[in-house]
């Protein structure tokens, strides 16, 4: 029974805790690898040595770990792809601490230590701005439709000429 108070003792802190790389104030929403790693750790310092943890519950443990793993590679992946297909685009972003918005062209993107979670960030007019700032976005014209309208645009003129 001890065991089970010491495991459910260490999620507690866990989940009440600050994270060092968290700017949230107040309880985590979301467990991190490092969270999963210290609740199986804790797990395995407080079990019964006479009737320890089966293999299979460890290896299902190791499976979750690992699929937690691919999974937030995944989700950064996307990410930077979402950002990166942005550049170019017009987009409207929602001012910090205003009710203010900002257009502008997407100029570039900041990836890692740019932001304080590390998630990428885009540019526009010379300042950064989260993903989840955005409000609106106008697609770049393609260059298809910037080759038809320019050809239309000619042919106008060469018609006018004549």
């Amino acid at each position: 029974m001890s065991a089970t108070n010491s495991i459910n003792t260490t999620y507690n802190n866990i989940v009440n805790s600050q994270a060092s790389s968290d700017t949230v104030s107040g309880p985590q929403q979301t467990l991190t690898q490092n969270d999963f790693l210290q609740l199986l750790v804790a797990q395995m310092q407080n079990q019964d040595p006479l009737q320890p943890q089966s293999d299979t519950e460890m290896a299902s443990q190791m499976a979750q770990f690992t699929s937690l793993s691919q999974t937030t590679a995944m989700s950064s992946t996307l990410s930077v792809m979402q950002a990166n297909s942005l550049i170019g685009s017009t987009v409207t972003v929602q001012e910090p601490n205003s009710q203010n918005t900002t257009s502008g062209v997407v100029q570039s993107v900041l990836l890692g230590a740019a932001s304080s979670d590390g998630t990428p960030q885009i540019v526009i007019n010379g300042t950064s701005y989260d993903l989840s700032q955005i409000v609106g976005v106008t697609p770049a014209p393609t260059a298809s439709s910037q080759s038809s309208s320019s050809s239309a645009s000619s042919t106008s003129n060469q018609t006018t000429n004549q």
